[in-house]
């Protein structure tokens, strides 16, 4: 059976998942994460990419982002993970494949579910145990969410500007969202649409249905109901 190709449809942000082989480190101390950065930054400037979060932890990472074209996105990753990799295995005396196959990635509704996906990526490392307080990890994009420190690697994107008329007013409001944190149902939705590239959202509309590259959804389980003919 082919491979479906990752799911694009124009002007809808994208949640994109790359984790290390074998759930290896990628990322082992501060040189390591602060070259990502610089990478990520240049890549996404080249290929036209608006990033909104991200998160770098040591086996893997999140981002979220807007493309302007169904390639953008890979172009993105591709120059991404041949900068990062070829620098990686240098510094650290090897060699071969460090990320896990294709990265994963799926179409985020822009709506409420953008923002849970924003909050999903940086509540992360406090799931993992990192740290009691998503402020306190240096490696996402929640510091700058949270008024804290400017990070010129975001392009906030307007639902964020929406959560309130002064940087003051976004801020809080951003920091009541992360502090209610991501309900169980709402994990289990993001994690499912980011491996099986389904689209992440209500309903999809039909102009959303039309503009994408492929099905936004599976198809239904088993074989299709034949049409009986009255009697």
């Amino acid at each position: 059976m082919s491979r479906l190709p990752r799911l694009y449809i124009p002007g809808m942000p994208q949640l994109i998942v790359q984790r290390g082989n074998n759930r290896n480190p990628v990322f082992t101390d501060e040189g390591d994460f602060q070259q990502y950065r610089l990478h990520l930054r240049e890549a996404a400037r080249e290929a036209g990419v608006a990033l909104h979060a991200y998160v770098l932890m040591p086996d893997h990472a999140h981002l979220l982002v807007t493309a302007p074209t169904e390639a953008a996105a890979g172009n993105l990753m591709q120059r991404l993970g041949r900068r990062y990799v070829r620098w990686f295995n240098d510094r650290h005396f090897r060699s071969g494949t460090l990320w896990e196959g294709r990265y994963r990635s799926t179409v985020v509704e822009p709506g409420e579910w953008l923002l849970a996906a924003s909050r999903y990526i940086e509540l992360n490392p406090v799931r993992a145990g990192h740290v009691a307080d998503p402020e306190h990890y240096l490696w996402s994009s929640c510091r700058h969410h949270l008024g804290l420190e400017p990070d010129p690697l975001i392009s906030d994107h307007a639902l964020y500007w929406g959560l309130g008329n002064t940087p003051f007013d976004r801020q809080a409001a951003y920091r009541a969202l992360l502090d209610s944190g991501s309900p169980p149902s709402e994990l289990d939705s993001l994690r499912y649409a980011a491996h099986r590239g389904w689209m992440l959202g209500q309903a999809p509309s039909s102009s959303a249905d039309a503009a994408a590259n492929r099905r936004l959804a599976p198809l239904p389980k088993g074989r299709p109901r034949k049409n009986i003919a009255p009697a």
